[in-house]
This record gives C-alpha cells, structure tokens and sequence, in this order.
C-alpha cells in the first residue's frame, strides 16, 4: 500500500490503477493515453451509452495505431484489456488516482468528490481535469484536501504533450511528485503551475480568442482574415475563430467568466457575442454551428453560407501597376523589392542616399544567391531579378513609378516627412502605401495633397518569405486604389486580410496583449519564463514561446506597440507590464543585445 498523503510527506509511488470519471471526448483521450502506456484504467460515467461510446473510440483509435504500425494486434488487444467501464463510482475503490473530468459545474464536481471521499482509500490522490474552476475550492470541500490536485491535458490528449500539474496552498508535494512522475512515464511534459483560471496555457489563449471575438463582433473584419491573419502573421496551426469553434463557445465562455471573476481584467470579460452564440445553441463544431457553418454536428468541415465571401474580386476596378517604388534601405525595405521584382515588377529601390540604396540591393542579391544555393532559383532567374531592381540615391527617381511603398523607420514625423515629398514627386494616380505596423495610415494620408491615393500595405518580416499582407484602408482611401492593392497582392502572391486603420490591425492587436499577459505572468511569480514557454508550444501549438518571440521581436519594438494599443485603445489591460519597461530602460532589448528575457551568446 502507498504512503499515505500529507503535506510533509516524500514522494509517492506512481499511479498504476487509475480511474477516469468522466468518458466524454477528453476522458476518452485520457483512457487511451493510460492503457497505451500500460496502466490499469477504470473508466466511469454516468451515461452506460457514453462509457460504451468510450470503448468503440479506443477499438477504433487502437486499430488505427495497428494499421499505421504503432502498436501490434497483441499491444493492442493487451491496452484494450486493461480497461474496464461502469457507471457506479464505487468502482473507483481500488484506484491509487482518479481523474475527474466532468462537466466544468462546480456544483458536479463537488457532488463527484465527496462521493469519492466515501469510497477511494486514504492515500488515492484525487485530480481534476478543469480548466477553469479554483482547485482550491474543489479540494476544501474535500475530506482529504492535501491529496487534490489538478492535472490539466490538452484535447486531443493522445497528440498533445503539455500536461499542466496544479497545487493548490493545500496539496501535498507528494502528491504532485507522483502525477509529474506520471505524465513523464505517459510521454507528456508536464508543467508545474499555481492555481488560477485557466493556468497557464488557457490563461494566456483565452484572453486572445476573446479578443478575437470581440475584433469580429465590432465587423473590424471578417472572419476569414481574422483567422488567416493569425496563422498566415504567426504562424498559428489555427486561427482564432476556428479554434473558438473547435474547443466549444460555450466552454470558451464558462473559461473567461471564471478568469474575469479572478481578475476583473477586461481583456478577460467574455465578448457578448460569445453569451449570443452559446445561448442561442451555436456552440461551434460540436452543434453544427458557430463562428462558421458546418456540414453536420461533430465534424470538422466548413461549409459556405451568408457571410462566405464571394470568389474573385468584386467593386471599383483597380489602376494599372507597371512599375514600383519602394523607399528604404533596411532589411524590410530590400525583402519588399524583391518580392516585387520576383514578381516581374520594375523596382525603383530609393534610401537617403546612393550608397545606402546600393547596399540595399547588395543584400538582396545576397538573398537571391542563398535561392539559387537551395535550389529554390535557377542563377539566370535570379540575375533577371536583379536586373529589374534600379537603386537610387533620390526620391525623385519615384517619378513614374505607378505605385510608391514606404518602407522607413517607424517614426510618424518621419514617415509624414516621406509622403510630403512623395506627394510631390510621384505622377497624379499613383497609389502611395505605408508598411507601417502600428502608426495611423490617415496621418501618413493627410501629409498628402491626395489622401484618397494612400493606403497601408503591412508586409511581414522576412517579406519574401512571409505570405501575409494587410492591407490597411483609411475612411478617406478610394475604392480603387484598395481594388489596385488587392489586384497587386495576388500578382506577388501574398494573402492580403482587409482591416481598418486603427492600432495595431489584426495581428499585433491581437499578439501583444497576449505577449504582455505572459510578461504580467512573470511578475507575478505564477510560472517561469521556461514553463510559460513550453505551455503554449505544447498546448497551444505555437511555433515560439512568448518569451523566445520577445527576444526576436526586440523589447523596444513590443514596447512601442504595447504603448501605442494602451493610447489607442485606453484599456487599463493593455498597460505595458513594468517588468518589460525596466528591461527597455537597462538596455536589453533581446537577441540584438544579447540578453532580454533570456541571455545569448555574443556573434
């Protein structure tokens, strides 16, 4: 028999009898995980239909695992033994941990726990799978609080490797050494967290897909270029909406109020549209019906309906765009002018001076070459490439050019400065953009004599690699020269998302609060930098860690973001978190320094 559990205690054994109260979608991919891994699994749910749905899964996910040779028939007919079902949680009496993974009710899931109270042994430690109740409050309500704990997969939990392992001031470090023993033996990576809505992962998701929703109901834009803006702009596996839809509107919901009623953050107070959409049935996915249209409940494929956009291009014809000027000589500015001139574009590549315009299309040709080393070029393409980019040492050389990209510092005077005389040198028609990534486009526009020719193209960075474009119009742009930007962004083969002029568009309205909220994380001594990291690449699926994304993005570039959202938007939640002020006031920027968040070799 194990030790029995109290807060002084050493290291329990790890758990080889488990149950699973709970064989919805999450308790189904949690038995699979367990019996896969050779624990003996008892799985209990109220529904007798619900515990046989459960078994049908696991015959065919493990039949599945047959075909593609990740198990044998005799692994596989060995992890479906280990599991038995019922409906009575009297069968948990010979579990060493059970796992709850009910409905998010305070009220079941206390009902579940003193039950359990009644039934499972001294030492059988108690977890719950929720996402968004106070653990503390599950276990004072416990007979044996020291041996509740939360233990938080990620859905599906057989792909997913995060496992979020929650103590409240109460449990036991026993306790959380025997299920962090487990997770690992279960192939997960488990991270320790202190107790609050939605932890860790969901902590920093849900504020974002709030977000989103609430940039979707106020019609900033469309759902479609929400979504692509977010994985096209960072790479995300989903974007927000979808994945709203995925995880269950309802539940995303019932996660804010309870992070909202901890935080009273406004970033956290759930979008009304998500109180309109679940109350109204239109819970995502799982009804058939949510941010998108599906074909039927449960499954995943979108179908059209009122709000899909039409194919091709509809409204004012755009202007004819023969030749491009881009003004600049950074790195963004040379990425821009080859992606123009890949594209067959004259380029006109203008800087301050000649030397600098120079350098500029040096670097490109350097870029060309590392193209034709991979493959990617053949040597004649890239020297034609080359051919078309003409540098220059004056903005007069803009002269004929048929559309003008200003791709300078990102400095309003400066930039307003920049259009004056482009205003001046480029012929009448000529479509003038700014790739400004958080100034206001209409600034830019009323430094002009002809604010109706001005738009914003936000390029990414690497530009020639990055397929995202906003395209930014103000309430003064003409319909055609949006028309023309649009026609422009499909011939250099970008996906080009329609938003308004306003701080930070689509992606860095939406990325910088959550990069702020890890930051305010931090502060807090809720959860390392390392933790925070690995929590939303491995439950969120994103490609970096906010922190490693900090480093790269530059602390006094997220900075000035940071404090032009909180003018814009006048949000107490988009405060620039202090921690992040005081590294930009010593001096460490990220990589370029050598130590931001994190410390880095120096080159």
């Amino acid at each position: 028999m194990a030790t029995p559990l109290s807060p002084q205690s050493g290291t329990a054994a790890t758990p080889k009898t488990i149950a699973v109260v709970g064989l919805g979608t999450m308790g189904t991919g949690i038995t699979e995980v367990l019996v896969k891994a050779g624990r003996e699994v008892i799985g209990i749910d109220v529904s007798e239909a619900q515990a046989a749905r459960c078994v049908t899964a696991l015959q065919a996910s493990t039949a599945r695992a047959v075909e593609r040779g990740r198990l044998t028939e005799q692994e596989r007919a060995d992890a479906l033994g280990r599991l038995r079902t019922g409906t009575d949680l009297a069968a948990a009496a010979d579990a060493d941990l059970v796992i709850e993974v009910a409905p998010e009710s305070y009220e079941v899931k206390h009902r579940i726990f003193r039950e359990l109270d009644g039934v499972v042994r001294p030492d059988t430690i108690l977890a719950t799978g929720t996402n968004a109740l106070s653990v503390t409050r599950l276990a004072a309500d416990s007979a044996h609080p020291e041996r509740v704990l939360g233990l938080h997969f990620f859905n599906p939990a057989p792909a997913m490797k995060l496992v979020e392992v929650v103590s409240s001031v109460l449990t036991a470090p026993s306790a959380v050494a025997a299920v962090t023993d487990l997770a690992m033996e279960l192939g997960k990576e488990p991270v320790a967290v202190g107790d609050r809505p939605g932890f860790v992962a969901d902590g920093l998701l849900f504020g974002y897909l709030n977000q989103a929703a609430a940039m979707y109901e106020a019609r900033y834009a469309s759902r479609e270029d929400i979504d692509a803006a977010m994985r096209l702009g960072c790479g995300l596996p989903m974007g927000p909406l979808a994945l709203l839809d995925l995880i269950g509107i309802d539940t995303a919901r019932t996660v804010l109020e309870a992070m909202y009623a901890e935080s009273r953050d406004r970033l956290h107070a759930p979008a009304p549209i998500l109180k309109q959409f679940s109350e109204a049935g239109l819970t995502g996915r799982k009804s058939g019906r949510g941010f998108y249209s599906y074909e039927a409940p449960g499954r995943a494929t979108v179908v059209p309906d009122a709000l899909t956009p039409a194919d091709g291009t509809t409204g004012a014809a755009g202007r004819t765009v023969r030749s491009v000027g881009v003004a600049g000589s950074g790195t963004m500015a040379s990425g821009i002018a080859e992606v123009f001139a890949k594209a067959g574009y004259e380029v006109v590549l203008a800087a301050r001076s000649e030397e600098k315009a120079q350098a500029a299309k040096a670097r490109i040709g350097t870029s060309l070459s590392r193209s034709v080393d991979k493959g990617r070029l053949t040597a004649e393409a890239a020297a034609q490439v080359l051919d078309r980019i003409t540098p220059a040492g004056s903005y007069d050389a803009f002269a004929d050019v048929d559309l003008a990209v200003e791709a300078i510092a990102e400095d309003l005077e400066v930039k307003r400065e920049l259009f004056r005389t482009l205003d001046k040198v480029c012929k009448p028609g000529a479509v003038l953009a700014t790739t400004t990534s958080s100034l206001p486009v209409v600034a830019c526009a009323r430094a002009t004599s002809r604010p109706q020719d001005v738009i914003g193209m936000h390029f990414f960075n690497p530009a020639p690699a990055m397929k995202l474009v906003e395209v930014v119009r103000t309430v003064l742009t003409a319909d055609d020269v949006h028309a023309t930007v649009r026609e422009v962004c499909a011939k250099i083969r970008k996906h080009a998302v329609d938003c308004g002029d306003r701080a930070g568009f689509i992606v860095n309205a939406l990325l910088f609060p959550y990069l702020n909220n890890a930051i305010k994380m931090v502060e807090e001594h809720y959860a390392s930098l390392d933790d925070i990291d690995a929590a939303m690449k491995l439950g969120g699926g994103y490609p970096m860690g906010p922190f490693e994304l900090l480093d790269v993005v530059g602390l006094d570039v997220s900075l000035a973001i940071e404090k032009v959202l909180h003018r814009e938007f006048r949000d107490p939640g988009l405060a620039p978190a202090p921690l992040l002020e005081h590294l930009v006031a010593a001096g460490c920027l990220g990589r370029k320094t050598g130590r931001g968040f994190r410390e880095y070799a120096r080159r």
